[in-house]
């Protein structure tokens, strides 16, 4: 419409004689009938058109804006000098309203005041008191919700919190309510018609009561329990007084006390009052900000010494700072209220507003969700007998999650405080395709490390099921050994495909990635090549499952018990307790001593003039004697003797061997051992050993005995 009629206007006294079929006088409906008769004609079009190219060809260039920084600093400086020096008048002009004012000039604004103010009087003490009645009751049902929410857990407490805010919220716009009807049935006209000021109050009584409400719901100086801020009862007290008495200050000044004097006495006098308590509530904060320096420093250290990352150090270097930052806020606030107050002030208190409410949001999310995944650990009793290790290692990832959700956390209150304060369109960017695309990269990357993280729980979990011996059969060392590789190679797999997965989410070419690791893969085969030999050797050595976990074996010149078999080497503990690491590239032969079953072999020397086959006899009686000890069940076959098998130089050696289950067979050895040796003793049966015998007379047997006495004086040694 402005266009058309732009251009009407330009007809109508630029082009006289293409207009001399319109009314002198042409209205704007007139205007445009013409312009469109003027468009509807072939060569009145065309006359415009020539018109409107010759005004643009002839119309002077503009200068360019200078648009350098001390350009911009000298005019932001102008203008916050002019609106100082405006403020300044505004308080003489003051003055001199008064000095009129008691002189009798305004006898009529006078009496006009003083009948608003009568109706102000009695609109205002009948909704402050009917609120303040309110709050009596509100105050009893706060105790009883803080009562009952005390100790439950958050969710509880959260309802708590909801409810004591509905009643809040309920007790104002009740007050809010009364206070209109006072206004509309008791002050009004005849008509029923309220004045304007009253209206004033009562929006300035709303919003200003909100506001404070806001602030009783995050500290709550009375109630512990419904309290958000984890702040001390004095510390509550202090900021609800402060925060209170500064939001109603501010609020009912520029809400009903300015307009009504604007309306009433002038805008000078407006003006002045606006200056006064925009100063008054600087001062105050400044002088807030200085009682609670050290207080806020030592808060913001002690926040900072218990975490040992980078925000701790920020949280140290702001703890130093802040009181800085905050005089400076307040300064600049106040310098930008008398620069442009219709326009900055609003712009810089809603930024603040928004700023502070993206950043308690952002830990209330926080807490929320570390509450809520610390809650859902707690496994049952049945879960952690099936998978004893879940809860622990789900508990292991909760810093983790928990640092990104932090991470995250921070970027979106950034982003959010970005936006506040116009420094960038965060949420055009975000609607935009580059940042759809963009974000849209991220949280594919971050679904597929998630899919990663659930993958290896799952799969970590179920090896641990497989593995638990206190649920179904009893794994075999062979189950114990392939699935710890699985699940080792599985991790590594996982690991390397999902970041690579990631990564080209994210926008990486991954293609050089793959190539490189190609390369690389095949200059470390070259340059390791015993990593590569073990690698191969111990494929092969799982592939021919010759020695599992658990097993008794001996590896080159180690023995002992398999603690931990890799894909390249083995650990081994010895019988003194020293761990044996070998690589399968200095493995020549792996000995097991623990496959399908396992023999004690007996090779027991006796003398030579002993009786083989008693001595026999007693063997078999002390297998028998075996058999009736708790051994019996580890023996899966009978004795087998097999006589003598050598002439040693003063002992004849009988073999024989018991087959027992594998690795069985040294704890029945030693038993068979010490009852073989009774039975001996028993039976006056020698084992030889050497030892040096003298004999006084008789003849010497060849284990040393004698038979009988030797002739006297005669005397004899020897010695086997």
């Amino acid at each position: 419409m402005r266009l058309l009629l732009v251009l009407a206007s330009i007809l109508l006294f630029a082009l006289p004689g293409l207009a001399q079929e319109a009314a002198p006088a042409a209205t704007p409906e007139a205007s445009i009938e013409d312009l469109i008769q003027i468009l509807e004609n072939d060569e009145t079009r065309q006359q415009l058109i020539d018109r409107l190219r010759q005004d643009a060809e002839t119309a002077p260039a503009e200068e360019p804006r200078d648009l350098s920084f001390a350009r911009q600093l000298a005019t932001y400086t102008q203008a916050a000098a002019e609106g100082a020096s405006a403020a300044l008048r505004s308080l003489t002009r003051v003055g001199w309203d008064l000095q009129r004012l008691w002189d009798g000039t305004f006898n009529a604004d006078l009496s006009r005041l003083q009948g608003e103010v009568t109706g102000l009087l009695v609109v205002g003490i009948g909704m402050i008191g009917s609120y303040l009645l309110l709050r009596l009751g509100v105050h009893r049902i706060e105790s009883a919700i803080s009562s009952r929410v005390a100790r439950r857990r958050w969710w509880g407490k959260l309802l708590g919190i909801l409810g004591r805010t509905a009643v809040e919220v309920a007790a104002v716009l009740l007050a809010w309510g009364l206070g209109y009807a006072i206004a509309l049935g008791l002050t009004g006209d005849i008509r029923g018609q309220m004045g304007i000021n009253q209206s004033l109050l009562l929006n300035a009584f709303l919003a200003v009561e909100l506001s404070k409400l806001w602030v009783r719901i995050f500290l709550s100086p009375r109630h512990e329990a419904l309290r958000l801020l984890p702040v001390g009862d004095s510390n509550a007290t202090y900021w609800q007084f402060w925060s209170g008495r500064i939001i109603s200050l501010v609020g009912y000044t520029f809400l009903f006390v300015a307009p009504l004097l604007a309306g009433t006495l002038s805008t000078a006098a407006a003006a002045a009052v606006q200056v006064l308590v925009m100063t008054t509530a600087v001062v105050v904060g400044i002088i807030i900000v200085l009682q609670n320096r050290d207080d806020v420093r030592g808060w913001l250290n002690e926040v900072g010494e218990r975490r040992q990352d980078g925000i701790g150090q920020l949280l140290r270097l702001l703890g130093q700072l802040w009181h800085v930052l905050a005089i400076a806020y307040l300064l600049a606030l106040l310098v930008l209220w008398f620069t442009n107050p219709d326009e900055a002030l609003p712009f810089m208190l809603g930024a603040t507003v928004q700023s502070v409410i993206a950043v308690l949001v952002g830990a209330l999310v926080v807490a929320f969700i570390s509450r809520a995944v610390s809650f859902g650990l707690n496994l049952s009793p049945e879960v952690k007998q099936r998978l004893p290790l879940l809860e622990t290692r789900l508990q292991a990832f909760v810093p983790r999650v928990m640092q990104i959700v932090r991470w995250v956390a921070i970027v979106l209150v950034a982003a959010a405080i970005i936006q506040a304060w116009g420094v960038f369109d965060v949420a055009e960017w975000a609607l935009s395709d580059a940042g759809i695309a963009a974000i849209g990269s991220v949280i594919s990357a971050g679904l597929i490390l998630l899919v990663c993280v659930v993958l290896y729980v799952v799969v970590a979990s179920w090896v641990e099921y497989r593995l638990n011996v206190s649920i179904g059969r009893m794994p075999s060392a062979r189950e114990k050994t392939l699935l710890n590789l699985f699940k080792n190679a599985f991790t590594i797999a996982l690991v390397v495909f999902g970041l690579m997965l990631a990564l080209a989410q994210i926008g990486v070419n991954i293609a050089p990635l793959l190539a490189g690791a190609g390369v690389v893969g095949l200059a470390i085969g070259f340059g390791a090549q015993k990593l590569v030999q073990d690698i191969i050797t111990g494929i092969f050595i799982q592939f021919e499952n010759i020695m599992n976990e658990g097993d008794v074996v001996q590896v080159g010149d180690k023995s002992g018990v398999v603690e931990k078999l890799t894909i390249r080497s083995v650990t081994i503990r010895d019988l003194s307790g020293t761990v044996h690491l070998v690589p399968f590239s200095s493995v020549d032969q792996v000995s097991n001593m623990m496959r399908g079953f396992s023999f004690h072999v007996a090779e027991i020397g006796v003398a030579y003039d002993s009786d083989i086959t008693e001595v026999k006899r007693a063997m078999q009686d002390a297998f028998d004697l075996l058999m009736e000890t708790e051994h019996k069940n580890e023996i899966i076959d009978e004795l087998d003797m097999q006589g003598i098998i050598a002439f040693a130089a003063s002992a004849v050696t009988v073999r024989a061997r018991i087959k027992t289950l594998p690795g069985k067979h040294w704890g029945v050895g030693r038993t068979y051992s010490e009852i073989v040796k009774t039975v001996f003793a028993e039976r006056d049966i020698e084992i030889p050993y050497p030892h040096v015998t003298y004999v006084q007379g008789g003849v010497a047997r060849a284990s040393g005995r004698t038979l009988s006495a030797a002739p006297q004086g005669g005397e004899d040694t020897s010695g086997s």
